[in-house]
């Protein structure tokens, strides 16, 4: 008896250690994925890796079902090769608010959804969303927005409604005369603008009945 409980001892601590090495390896590879970034980018990095945890663990315990996992997973994979191309594009230390999109989810953030085919590199959508570009995965593609904040948003409102009363008395603006018809002669516009005859002499004098 005392054997075995000895044995059941030595087995639990092994799977402990094995269990604390594998964790100590994942947040070494978060780590090492981070090096070279400010602190709020290895933060956010961080989050990813935490939520890949979180989708990992429910999926382990039959929570979620494959496809919510693989759908899910893709997404922060997105989310993250974005971040890290803005962090080294950039060289600073800021990333703004993502949302890493399916074209089958466009109906969920947009009040017209947008086709992917027309969709331009920061192109802004309903004065909201940046399209910063698309991110294909395994399983699927993502289209990756930055959420602009509030004061973004207004921001490009008031522009957008300055330019709306510019274009509008362009419009209404009257159209300029070719010919200004107090500089006409008396005998009006025909005798103004009609060309003369190829060939005919000037001044000619008409025959005589």
């Amino acid at each position: 008896m005392r054997r075995m409980t000895r044995t059941l001892g030595l087995l639990a601590l092994c799977l402990l250690t094995l269990s604390a090495g594998a964790f100590a390896q994942k947040r070494r590879a978060a780590r090492a994925a981070g090096d070279g970034f400010g602190p709020n980018v290895r933060a956010y990095l961080s989050y990813l890796h935490d939520e890949q945890e979180v989708v990992d663990d429910r999926v382990s315990r039959r929570e979620i079902d494959r496809h919510y996992y693989l759908h899910n997973s893709a997404r922060i994979q997105a989310l993250r090769q974005m971040a890290v191309r803005i962090a080294r594009t950039s060289g600073n230390d800021y990333l703004p608010e993502l949302e890493a999109v399916s074209q089958e989810e466009f109906g969920q953030f947009f009040e017209t959804p947008p086709q992917p085919a027309e969709l331009q590199q920061d192109a802004v959508l309903e004065y909201k969303f940046r399209y910063l570009g698309t991110i294909p995965t395994k399983s699927e593609k993502f289209y990756v927005f930055a959420r602009l904040d509030p004061y973004e948003q207004a921001e490009l409102r008031k522009k957008a409604e300055a330019k709306e009363p510019a274009a509008a008395d362009a419009n209404n603006a009257p159209m300029p005369h070719a010919v200004n018809a107090a500089a006409q002669p008396a005998g009006g516009a025909d005798t103004a603008v009609r060309p003369r005859r190829a060939g005919a002499p000037l001044n000619q004098t008409p025959p005589n009945p």
